[in-house]
Order: structure tokens, then C-alpha cells, then sequence
């Protein structure tokens, strides 16, 4: 994979304008072919962002996916943004384009704030966790991203092997400098191999959440060390009253096309709409003429 380089944060800036501005002209109904050109009038002619978002809309053109220009332009987007693009353009999967590119926004925000590569990581991987991604290509494209050097690399590769195997909280103790100050206190204790690559704060947070659900512990790094949070996945609620919503419609044009057909055929009869009197068998109407 070729290494993207590390953008200047104004044009981190900008993506995260980008992206928000791409949400909210979505929410709004707006064909995407002129949300682009809208955006591209609006960000900064000085970034390289204009040129990228032409290549996105001449690919949106003939292929009517965005992903795949991204993935062409590895050289200004990281991979993690394009694998999180071509996760939203899945037609098998249920991951949300806007809920895609919410997350992009802040990520973005993340970076032009020059976030550490461990508050990346955390980030990032609940990302996988939260919206229930693949992991073997995400922890690949996550390899791929310029903020993290060799080790944190040799430390994603080792997680797409042990993914599941392995409790995620002791991945972090063992390479966080908790650990080797754990070790250096105690007697004939072997010291890793392998540098630290998360502070002492996030090794002893990941002690405290050991064997514990995954979730809890980028809670507990949100909350102890402002680490930024995940958007939420959508709950289906709007989704099954909008069917519950359609299924009583549908029963209800039934019954008007069954009036319809018994009206043409001369068999129309309201009186069965009637609730009759307990005990009676005739529709309310016939003791007037009684």
C-alpha cells in the first residue's frame, strides 16, 4: 500500500468543512452532482481540495460512486476515508453514507488538531466496533495512515492476526509505558521487546477495563483523557414506524379497491360496516321501519 502523506492542517480544516457541508446538502434532498459543485465553490481555492473534488465528480459521473476516486487520490485521502466511503457504498451493507460522513468530519477535526497516533487508534477502532465493519480491511487501511510510524504499524498488523483472540485491553497495557514501569518494579521481570506506543494514562485505563466489553474502555478513554466519541449508529425506530406506517396504508387501500370491485359488481352493501347491537342480527336502520 502506498503511504499517504501528511496533509497540512488547512487542508484538514477544509475537509472537515467538505464532509459537513456533503451532509447537511444530503439531508436537504440535493442531487450530489451539485451539492460538489456547491462545496467547490465554497472551500478555500488555496488548499488542493477543489482539484479532488472535481476527480470526485467526473468519477460520480461515469461510475456514480465516490470511493473509487478516493482510492485514485491516496495521495491527499488516507485510506481509512476512502475504506470508510466504500463501507457506506456497499449495497449489501447497513453502514449509513451520512452516518459516514459525520464520522469523516470529526476525524478530519481530529487531524488538523494533530491528534496523537494513539488517540487515533482509539478513535478509529471503535469506528470498526460501533458500526460493526469489517475489521481484517479496516485495521489494513488503518496500517496505511501517515500519523502512525513503523511500530504502530507492526502493532495493527499483529491486531489483524490476533482480532478476536486477544483481549483488546491487554494489547494496549503491554505497549503502553505502564507496563514497563510495572516491569521495572518488580524483580527479574522480562521487559517487552517491543517500544511503548501508548502513555502510562491509557495503560492504566486498559488495566482497568480488562476482560470487559470493548466499548467501556473507549468510554473510560473519552472520559479520562478527552478522547473524541464516535458518532452512534441511527436506531431503526423512525425506520419500522415508517413500515408499520406503509403496512396500515397498504391495508387500507385494500379495502377501498374491495368497496370498489363489490361496487361495480352491484353487491355494495354498507350495512356490514354497521356495528350491530349485542344480541340483534340486523343492522341498525331496520327497526326504524319495524
Amino acid at each position: 500500500m502506498t503511504q499517504t502523506p501528511l496533509l497540512p492542517s488547512e487542508e484538514y480544516i477544509e475537509q472537515a468543512f467538505f464532509f459537513q457541508s456533503m451532509r447537511e446538502k444530503i439531508e436537504e434532498n440535493a442531487p450530489l452532482q451539485e451539492i460538489l459543485q456547491s462545496v467547490r465553490e465554497e472551500v478555500l481555492a488555496t488548499t488542493k481540495l477543489p482539484m479532488a473534488i472535481d476527480f470526485l465528480k467526473a468519477e460520480l459521473r461515469h461510475l456514480g460512486l465516490f470511493h473509487s476516486a478516493m482510492q485514485r487520490l491516496s495521495h491527499y485521502f488516507a485510506p481509512f476515508q476512502t475504506f470508510l466511503i466504500a463501507a457506506a457504498e456497499d449495497e449489501r451493507g447497513r453502514f449509513d453514507f451520512r452516518i459516514a460522513l459525520e464520522i469523516l468530519k470529526l476525524e478530519a477535526e481530529f487531524r488538523a488538531a494533530e491528534a496523537s497516533p494513539a488517540a487515533m487508534f482509539v478513535y478509529q477502532f471503535e469506528v470498526l466496533c460501533r458500526h460493526r465493519l469489517k475489521y481484517d480491511p479496516g485495521l489494513e487501511a488503518m496500517a496505511g495512515d501517515p500519523i502512525f510510524d513503523e511500530n504502530w504499524r507492526n502493532f495493527l498488523q499483529a491486531l489483524r492476526r490476533r482480532i478476536g483472540m486477544i483481549d483488546l485491553a491487554d494489547l494496549i497495557y503491554v505497549r503502553s509505558e505502564y507496563y514497563v514501569e510495572q516491569q521495572s518494579l518488580r524483580r527479574k521481570a522480562t521487559m517487552p521487546d517491543e517500544p511503548p506506543i501508548f502513555g502510562a494514562r491509557e495503560g492504566r485505563i486498559a488495566l482497568a477495563n480488562r476482560k470487559k466489553d470493548p466499548l467501556l474502555l473507549f468510554s473510560a478513554l473519552q472520559r479520562q483523557l478527552k478522547y473524541p466519541s464516535v458518532p452512534k449508529p441511527k436506531k431503526h425506530v423512525e425506520a419500522d414506524d415508517l413500515v408499520h406506517n406503509l403496512a396500515q396504508r397498504l391495508i387500507a387501500v385494500e379495502q377501498r379497491l374491495k368497496l370498489l370491485e363489490e361496487d361495480q359488481k352491484g353487491g355494495f352493501d354498507l350495512s356490514k360496516f354497521y356495528a350491530h347491537p349485542e344480541g340483534k342480527n340486523k343492522p341498525p336502520g331496520h327497526g326504524l321501519a319495524d
